[in-house]
């Protein structure tokens, strides 16, 4: 485990995607009836924040010092 504690871009990357992608599903869940398309988009959103976060860790941006 690295002691950067998350402070690097791919963590900040995938925090804000997987937000986004919660507030997104969580929208979606207000209307009467539900609308089931932006739920699954915002579902979808935070699925992708896991492969954005895996990339960016290959691509070095979870190191420290970056």
């Amino acid at each position: 485990m690295s002691a950067n504690h998350g402070n690097t871009p791919a963590a900040w990357t995938f925090v804000t995607v997987a937000m986004l992608g919660f507030v997104v599903g969580a929208a979606g869940m207000l209307f009467d009836p539900i609308n089931w398309t932006i739920f699954w988009v915002g579902a979808a959103l935070a699925v992708a924040s896991l492969v954005v976060f895996a990339v960016m860790a290959k691509l070095g941006y979870h190191e420290s010092g970056h």
